[in-house]
């Protein structure tokens, strides 16, 4: 999310960070940084609520494009269809190859040559949206999932940004 901030500019402006962890260090650094912010768990309201919530506020905001950053919940169809090739999301891996958790460990122990991460729009369907973009990074002899996600985020911080603006201007 730092990242996208850091880099919006003439293609693209960041009009609400929003987070389902209120705790979430990134809102603080948001606020500090002039950029509203939504923050709600959806402990005890349940997933309707949380989306109808979060669809109000993006609207609010005037949001035209959703990007996901480090948001760990599945979106509902629901939510998804009403932001039908307006949300994208960057995965830590080379997708089609290990959608879902545990990438790096699953690229280590296929005995890849290379890891890597994706931006792509967000569909129903679990990390299978259209590519946008990726970056790739060697798997190295010794490597174990932290060395690897550490040389995958650094990608991600330069490819997020760069796609995201291309999306925009799209």
């Amino acid at each position: 999310m730092m990242a996208l901030v850091e880099a919006a500019g003439d293609a693209y402006e960041v009009a609400v960070v929003a987070s389902d962890k209120p705790e979430a260090p990134g809102l603080t650094w948001a606020l500090e940084h002039g950029i509203p912010i939504f923050a709600l768990s959806p402990k005890g309201i349940g997933k309707p609520a949380y989306e109808a919530a979060l669809t109000a506020a993006l609207r609010e905001a005037g949001v035209e494009i959703v990007a996901l950053a480090g948001y760990m919940r599945l979106l509902s169809d629901e939510f998804v269809a009403d932001w039908r090739g307006r949300i994208v999301n960057i995965h830590p891996s080379l997708l089609p190859k290990y959608k879902g958790l545990d990438t790096h460990q699953r690229a280590i122990d296929a005995g890849d040559a290379e890891a890597g991460c994706s931006v792509h729009v967000v569909t129903e369907e679990l990390d299978a949206g259209e590519l946008l973009g990726q970056a790739r990074v060697p798997i190295l002899p010794g490597d174990d999932a932290d060395t690897v996600a550490a040389r995958v985020l650094a990608e991600e911080h330069r490819l997020y940004p760069r796609v995201l603006a291309e999306f925009a201007a799209r």
